[in-house]
């Protein structure tokens, strides 16, 4: 588990998988993380750090797909808001349903995109891209 306000600088994937994992045992059913970070920052290595501690192993980017379930030990919902044109196709694909349900863990990535559809209360979670190795990872809970 870790504690928040949360802030540490990373050196390699095996660092942000140590890092993700403990955040793992801090998440329940219900919970909202929003993923804020550049193109290849690490946002799906680090949701795909967090659904192993699920018993996920595959985890892929829901860029295409818009969003991806995963059900491991907990159903996770990872969405993508990257190729998301306006706020209507977020309705279209039934983002009030995804976020109503209380027995999932919903990640967002691009969520600064439409933050406005996102509830007040949910995880942050900020990826600071330095060099190909070296990563500033925060993380909060507003």
């Amino acid at each position: 588990m870790i504690k928040l306000p949360f802030e540490t600088i990373v050196e390699g994937e095996k660092e942000t998988e140590l890092i993700a994992k403990s955040f793992s045992e801090n998440l329940l059913p219900g919970d909202l993380i929003l993923l804020f970070g550049n193109l290849g920052s690490g946002k799906t290595f680090f949701v795909k750090s967090v659904c192993s501690a699920y018993s996920v192993n595959k985890v892929t980017s829901p860029s295409f797909a818009i969003v991806n379930e995963y059900v491991g030990s907990n159903t996770i919902y990872h969405l993508d808001f990257y190729r998301i044109k306006n706020v209507n196709e977020l309705y279209d694909i039934g983002i009030d349903e995804y976020l109503k349900n209380d027995e999932a863990i919903i990640f967002v990535e691009w969520a600064d995109l439409y933050r406005e559809v996102l509830p007040q209360h949910h995880y942050e979670v900020t990826i600071n891209y330095y060099d190909e190795n070296k990563r500033k990872i925060v993380i909060n809970k507003i």
